[in-house]
C-alpha cells in the first residue's frame, strides 16, 4: 500500500516522513501484551495487577451530588473559558488550609483540564527555538514533549537512590544553565515515592534566583504525604516570585476521569498560562468545576485516600520485604519503586527492569511497570481493586505465594 500524499508534510515532532512507520512499542504497549497472553496462557490464574496508576475508587458520593445537582442548572450549559470563582476561590481555601499558603484567586489561581494539559501550555509561555527545560527523570514526560514540540531542548536530571531522588542541580554545566528556562519538578515524585524537604525546596528557589530560572513544581500527588504532613513548594519563602504549582483533584479525591486542577504562584505566570489556555480550549464544564469546588472543601477526603494507600503499601512492602524484595516505605504516592532484581537464585537473569517485569508478569500474572530511566527498578502501584481489607489481605497472601520461592538476586 503507497503512501498518502501528504505522509511527507507530518511535522519532524511527531516524526516527520517517518511519521507511522515505527516498529518500537512503547512499554505500556509490551505491558498490556503480555497481560494478555498470560490470561491465556494461565487461565485459571488471577492477574495481579500493581501496574494500574489510576484510583481504584469512584469519586465520593458527595461529590457526585454536587455533580448532579450542577449539571441540571441550564446557566452552567455554556463556555466556561477560564473559569468560575468559585473554583478560584475554593482551591485558594483548600491551599490555606493545608499548606498556609495565601493565594489571590482573581490573579494566581486558573484551573485546567487535569494537571497534563497544564504541564503540555506552561511551555508554550516560555520555550524558543533552543531553550532548555530542566526535567527530572523518570518522570512524566508531557513538559518535556511539549519543550521538544517548540524546538526546545531537554536537560534530563536523574533521580537516583544515592541522592535520595533528588536531581543534583550542582552538576548542571553552565552553558545549561545559561539556555536553561524552565526546571519541572515533581513532588510527591512519580514514581520514586520521595517527598520534597523544606530544605530541598529553599535550595531550589535559591537556584532559580541565581539561574534566572522557572520552577514547575507537579503536585499531584501532594496529600498523598505519608513522611511528613502534606506541604507545598509554594510555602516556601520566595517561591511564589519564581515559578507555580500544579495540582489536580485526581489522585487525592479520586477524581480521575473528571479532568480538573489548577495551576498557582506567581500572578504573571499564571495568566500567561491563562492566555494561551484560552486559545488552546474554552475550559472545564462548569458543573464540574463547581463539583470540585465542594470536593476542595471536604478535608475528609483526601485524609481518607492517605490512610487508605498509607495501610495498602504498609502490606504491600511487609509482602515484599519477606520474598526478597529491597524495598521500604515510600514518603508519598501510591507508588512503591524498587529495584528490579538482576536474576533469580535458580532461574533467569534480567538485563533491565522491563526484562524483569516481562517475567513477573508472563510467568507470575504479576503486573509491574518497569523504569530504566534511572537505573533498573520496579514500580508498584496500590491501586488495585479490592472491596475492603480483607480483600486487600487476600490479593497480598497470594501475592506473597507466588513470589516467596523466587529468591531475587541484586
Amino acid at each position: 500500500m503507497s503512501d498518502p500524499y501528504f505522509q511527507a508534510m507530518f511535522a519532524d515532532r511527531i516524526g516527520g516522513v517517518n511519521y507511522g512507520k515505527g516498529t518500537a512499542i512503547y512499554k505500556f504497549e509490551k505491558i498490556k501484551r503480555a497481560k494478555r497472553k498470560a490470561l491465556a496462557d494461565f487461565p485459571e490464574r488471577s492477574l495481579l495487577d500493581f501496574g494500574i496508576g489510576d484510583n481504584d475508587e469512584m469519586a465520593p458520593a458527595s461529590v457526585r451530588r454536587a455533580m448532579e445537582s450542577e449539571l441540571n442548572k441550564p446557566e452552567n450549559r455554556g463556555y466556561a473559558d477560564n473559569g468560575p470563582a468559585e473554583f478560584k476561590e475554593a482551591a485558594a481555601r483548600f491551599m490555606n488550609r493545608n499548606f498556609g499558603v495565601v493565594l489571590d484567586p482573581a490573579t494566581e489561581i486558573n484551573h485546567c483540564i487535569g494537571s497534563k494539559t497544564a504541564l503540555a501550555m506552561l511551555p508554550a509561555s516560555f520555550i524558543n527555538p533552543g531553550d532548555i527545560t530542566l526535567m527530572t527523570v523518570p518522570g512524566y514526560p508531557v513538559a518535556g514533549t511539549h519543550t521538544l514540540y517548540y524546538g526546545g531542548v531537554v536537560h534530563k536530571l536523574p533521580l537516583l537512590a544515592e541522592n535520595d531522588f533528588f536531581p543534583n542541580l550542582e552538576e548542571i554545566s553552565p552553558d545549561i544553565l545559561q539556555r536553561a528556562k524552565l526546571l519541572v519538578l515533581n513532588y510527591p515524585n512519580s514514581p520514586t515515592g520521595k517527598t520534597a524537604t523544606t530544605e530541598f525546596y529553599e535550595r531550589v528557589v535559591q537556584f532559580a534566583q541565581d539561574n534566572e530560572i522557572v520552577v514547575i513544581q507537579d503536585a499531584a500527588h501532594a496529600m498523598l504525604s505519608y513522611d511528613s504532613e502534606p506541604h507545598s513548594f509554594l510555602a516556601t519563602s520566595g517561591a511564589k516570585e519564581v515559578g507555580v504549582e500544579v495540582h489536580s483533584l485526581s489522585k487525592g479525591f479520586n477524581m480521575i476521569g473528571w479532568r480538573i486542577g489548577w495551576v498557582c504562584g506567581h500572578e504573571r505566570i499564571v495568566r500567561a498560562f491563562s492566555d494561551v489556555k484560552d486559545n488552546s480550549d474554552s475550559g472545564q464544564f462548569l458543573a464540574t468545576q463547581l463539583a470540585a469546588a465542594a470536593a476542595l472543601d471536604d478535608d475528609s477526603i483526601p485524609k481518607t485516600n492517605r490512610a487508605k494507600y498509607h495501610r495498602r503499601l504498609e502490606k504491600l512492602v511487609g509482602v515484599l520485604s519477606r520474598c526478597g524484595f529491597r524495598c521500604s516505605m515510600p514518603g508519598g504516592t501510591y507508588f512503591l519503586y524498587t529495584p528490579a532484581p538482576k536474576s533469580l537464585e535458580s532461574g533467569p537473569t534480567f538485563e533491565n527492569g522491563e526484562a524483569a517485569s516481562q517475567y513477573l508478569i508472563t510467568e507470575q500474572s504479576i503486573c509491574t511497570v518497569p523504569w530504566d530511566d534511572a537505573g533498573a527498578f520496579l514500580r508498584f502501584s496500590v491501586t488495585y481493586e479490592a472491596a475492603d481489607e480483607a480483600a486487600e489481605d487476600a490479593l497480598m497472601a497470594e501475592t506473597e505465594s507466588r513470589l516467596k520461592n523466587l529468591k531475587p538476586v541484586f
